[in-house]
């Protein structure tokens, strides 16, 4: 068993359970560099400082630089004797160089080392999912791009309901993914302070230089209350929230993959490489995939519930409570960075059956409202026209026919303002290409959009991890 580093207050060992139900270093042991990296920033500034002799803090700095390597080549054991990653380093640090590593712990607590162990996680990981975003971005644009001329039915209540262009379909996800991509970038606004020096909760004695460390760390902005920087989980639970929207997102979108790549749909069919089989039915094409990124929205929402939860309580400051902060966080890290990948890979495979898109982008009467608006373009009122039109179509149900079979003839009967020009007027393409209002589905604003998205897009390059980060 491990020697603890706090056992002076203890007359008894900790029970084995005990130790077993506390530890959090299974979990935690994935801070290990963060940890080491706050260390060796707080030891240095304790050296400018004066608050211990520059000869200590080298060898603190050196000993630290050799047990990174040491658990990065998995030379040291972390078991739940350790407790958590930051007794495991530093007990590991005093065994290596004597008395002298315990003056590393001089002017902080666990409380604001763990703080600051998550903010330093926590801005790597954004920057990757960012990144991620980005690509998820920049693939639909793509297919957007490559079938600018593809009509489909547009769907409201998962019935038809008017044509527009399949780009422009994709370009609205392209929209929801970039109020994500905001959200996250936001979080780093809330994460970019540095509480380093707060110890346990009260601040400390000692003449640190709060700043100094925030500088070597990269952070803009040190923490302006003690008491809130140990106990602040917001920005936690604020990434929570943001994954939880994008994964809402993800979710939609991989609900219309499973939908469209049914045989009653055949809109798209998704690449073998991305599906699997059945165990009894030979014939079995399964949208896993897609199948499991809406399965683990679920997780990832099950995760914003518990930080929520775990916090709603609790009163200030640091509570044992807040070591249950990690898991949920780190598994929504995970499912995030890989559902994101894998979707940026997914996409650019995606085959489009554009002829049964464009079959069905007129079927059951999508060409209803333009026909009204004809009727209205010719001095109609709107709820007459729709009242009109709602009559034809009942006429058509039980003819077995569409819109576009009637004659100028069977349109008559109904109103006398109907012409020949009604027949190009309810032709799809110039359906879809009226439709020019700001935000519309004519080929000209998609257009537009794609554009403004690759410059966007062009901008996506300066998210990256340097640049996450504020000048030293």
């Amino acid at each position: 068993m491990a020697e603890k580093l706090w056992k002076g207050r203890f007359e008894q060992p900790t029970d084995k359970m005990v130790e077993e139900y506390t530890a959090s270093i299974h979990f935690d042991r994935r801070l290990y560099r963060y940890d080491i990296e706050g260390s060796i920033a707080h030891c240095r500034m304790l050296a400018e400082r004066g608050i211990i002799s520059q000869g200590d803090a080298s060898r603190i700095v050196k000993a630290l630089g050799e047990i990174l390597l040491d658990i990065e080549m998995d030379r040291i054991a972390l078991d739940s004797s350790r407790e958590d990653i930051h007794m495991a380093i530093e007990s590991e640090l005093t065994a290596r160089i004597g008395e002298i590593g315990g003056k590393l712990h001089t002017a902080r607590s666990r409380n604001d080392q763990v703080a600051l162990d998550m903010r330093l996680f926590m801005r790597d990981a954004l920057s990757s999912i960012l990144d991620l975003a980005c690509e998820v971005r920049s693939a639909l644009v793509a297919i957007a791009e490559k079938h600018l001329d593809v009509i489909m039915p547009g769907f409201t209540h998962l019935q038809h309901a008017q044509p527009i262009l399949f780009s422009h379909h994709l370009m609205a996800y392209y929209e929801m993914f970039g109020r994500d991509f905001a959200r996250l970038r936001d979080c780093l606004v809330r994460m970019d302070v540095m509480p380093l020096g707060s110890a346990a909760l009260a601040g400390t004695t000692f003449p640190i230089d709060m700043e100094w460390t925030a500088r070597q760390l990269g952070f803009s902005r040190i923490a302006a209350n003690s008491v809130d920087a140990v106990s602040d989980r917001d920005y936690l639970i604020e990434f929570c929230s943001a994954s939880s929207i994008l994964m809402m997102h993800v979710s939609r979108l991989a609900e219309e993959f499973i939908i469209w790549s049914s045989p009653e749909f055949a809109f798209i069919e998704i690449s073998d490489a991305f599906c699997t089989g059945s165990s009894i039915m030979p014939q079995k094409k399964n949208p896993d995939v897609p199948e499991l990124m809406r399965g683990k929205t679920g997780r990832v929402y099950g995760n914003l519930i518990a930080l929520l939860t775990v916090t709603k309580g609790l009163p200030l400051a640091y509570n044992r409570d807040l070591q249950e902060d990690k898991q949920p966080v780190f598994d929504t890290v995970d499912t995030l960075v890989a559902t994101l990948r894998l979707l940026g890979k997914m996409l650019p495979e995606i085959r489009i059956d554009r002829d049964m898109m464009a079959r069905m982008a007129g079927h059951n009467f999508t060409l209803a409202t333009d026909l009204a608006d004809y009727l209205v373009r010719h001095d109609v009122p709107f709820r007459k026209a729709h009242h009109v039109v709602g009559q034809i179509v009942q006429y058509c149900i039980q003819a077995g026919k569409e819109l576009g079979d009637c004659s100028l003839d069977e349109f008559r009967k109904f109103h006398k303002a109907f012409d020949k020009d009604v027949f190009p007027f309810i032709e799809i393409s110039n359906v879809v290409d009226r439709r020019q209002s700001a935000g519309g589905t004519a080929t000209l604003r998609v257009k537009e959009a794609i554009a403004r998205a690759r410059a966007e897009l062009g901008a996506c390059k300066q998210y990256s991890k340097e640049n996450l980060k504020p000048e030293k």
